[in-house]
């Protein structure tokens, strides 16, 4: 490896970060002063990653690959616009959810956040009902379904706002109350559910399929832009649709109620929104919700919203929708996952942060994994040096095209490589089940868009869901956060928010096989 591509390069050992720095020829870009990023020339990883992309799925990488002096801005990566994110998601195949992967031992220990005392045969449920719940592999219900489905299944019905871990059941819990209510006599849409994205809401419609398989009644349209998905060509303006179940996106929503008429709001009995703080976010959607439910919304109809996260925004939008809400609120030690085992490595440099990562996979047997990067040079130079260190690995920033990102999710899914580095395009929104481990490479800042920069403050919703990614479903889980001295306050803010431990690494815990095979 010649010096223009040998970005990271030091020892393995965790204890003793003696890093080797790379020479810098003329011809190299020279290191922020703001922000230390290694050298490399940018026109050899677009090669690189443009030979990897045409192998797997012969699409034209998105970046010139013959330009070697491609300038990389010191913006931060975000989430992709819900534009991108819903096209993503057209292209992304989904499976089935694996609910039977969630351990019984995990569902019994009262400090798990699967843990629940009750059982379904309780909540007296329709005996077809019930075996659906069975066919998903469901034995007990979650803590968000144990503590929710009582409430969700009182007559007369609790409006609710409920806040929710990923990966615990909260799609299946509104899923279970909704079919609970579907009256089979009725032949028009008695329960509207608004997703922020497209996937999200085929995600919810395969939960409802699967837990409605001995329910004949149940059918389902999808409010959404894909004409081959929604089937609007076959609804007529004025006729309301004979489907007992309606799970689409605000826009379309809006449009099928006010433009075409075929669902009539004073007729739900069940209105849900799923992702709300997702769904506040994006520009206009909020005010759709609002103009959905004021008004419009019957009195008798049950009005559900959940949120992973609760901030004060997504409390005051709510409450601006739910009338008399039964509110369910994790403390913030229960957003913090427990089954996600958190640690820390100090490193001086980003050349470091490589023989720390060189260390974990050279000690440890990990399944698949996430490294999530906060810029697109940082993720782009920490790729193409794992694959100079045959390591399997892919990239997925926001130079793809959305085809791109798509063949890159499917191949991640499908088990074809086992680590994808990213930036903050696939911090939320898709979800892939078999991850056990997540590195931040850089830690998760609060942006100031005014300021055009980073503030010294945690990100704290985004470190959530980028663990989050770890540990679905009760399953364990590990982050390591790479960070300097200087950024260890970072991880002390971290620890008080949350109210849970970010460990400091060290040789033990291989040594103790303390970490087991992750």
């Amino acid at each position: 490896m010649d010096d223009k591509t040998s970005i990271f390069r030091g020892q393995r050992n965790v204890s003793n970060f003696t890093p080797v720095i790379s020479t810098v020829t003329n011809n190299q870009e020279q290191s922020n002063s703001s922000h230390h990023f290694p050298t490399f020339n940018f026109g050899q990883i677009n090669q690189t990653l443009k030979n990897i992309y045409d192998k797997n799925n012969n699409i034209k990488a998105s970046v010139d690959i013959n330009n070697n002096d491609i300038e990389y801005d010191d913006k931060p990566e975000t989430s992709i616009s819900i534009e991108q994110l819903s096209l993503l998601n057209k292209h992304t195949h989904l499976r089935d959810v694996n609910y039977s992967l969630i351990l019984e031992d995990d569902r019994t220990n009262p400090q798990s956040p699967l843990h629940s005392v009750k059982t379904f045969e309780e909540l007296k449920l329709e005996p077809q009902l019930l075996n659906g719940i069975y066919y998903m592999g469901f034995r007990r219900p979650s803590r968000i379904q144990e503590r929710a489905l009582p409430q969700l299944l009182a007559y007369p019905p609790r409006n609710m706002i409920a806040q929710s871990q990923n990966g615990t059941g909260k799609t299946a819990a509104f899923s279970l109350a909704t079919l609970s209510r579907m009256d089979p006599n009725l032949n028009y849409v008695q329960a509207l559910i608004l997703s922020p994205t497209f996937e999200l809401a085929l995600q919810i419609g395969q939960v409802i399929e699967n837990m409605a398989k001995f329910l004949p009644h149940i059918k389902i349209a999808y409010a959404v832009r894909d004409p081959a998905i929604s089937k609007r060509n076959e609804y007529t303006k004025g006729k309301e649709l004979n489907v007992p179940i309606v799970i689409g996106t605000p826009g379309t929503v809006e449009d099928w109620c006010r433009k075409m008429k075929i669902i009539d709001l004073k007729k739900l009995r069940m209105f849900v929104i799923d992702e709300a703080d997702v769904m506040i976010s994006l520009p206009g959607f909020s005010q759709i919700c609002i103009n959905l439910v004021k008004n419009t919304i019957g009195k008798d109809c049950q009005t559900m919203l959940f949120s992973a996260t609760y901030s004060d925004e997504v409390m005051d939008f709510a409450k601006r929708i739910i009338e008399n809400p039964v509110i369910f609120r994790l403390k913030r030690e229960e957003q913090s996952l427990s089954n996600i085992r958190q640690f820390y490595i100090e490193c001086n440099n980003d050349e470091e942060k490589y023989d720390a990562v060189k260390t974990i996979y050279s000690s440890i047997t990990i399944g698949q994994a996430m490294i999530f990067c906060r810029y697109k040079r940082t993720a782009h130079a920490l790729a193409l040096q794992m694959i100079n260190d045959k390591h399997c690995v892919e990239l997925l920033s926001s130079e793809l095209t959305v085809e791109q990102r798509a063949a890159v999710i499917n191949r991640f899914r499908n088990g074809k490589f086992r680590v994808l580095v990213v930036t903050n395009v696939c911090a939320r929104g898709i979800d892939i089940d078999d991850i056990s481990l997540v590195l931040n490479f850089e830690f998760p800042l609060v942006y100031d868009d005014k300021k055009h920069c980073f503030i010294d403050e945690p990100d704290y919703d985004t470190y959530l869901h980028r663990i989050g990614r770890a540990g679905r479903f009760g399953r364990i889980g590990h982050t390591f956060n790479l960070i300097t001295p200087s950024e260890k306050h970072l991880i002390e803010q971290v620890e008080n928010y949350f109210q849970k431990p970010i460990v400091k690494f060290s040789e033990k815990y291989i040594a103790d096989d303390e970490l087991y095979h992750i």
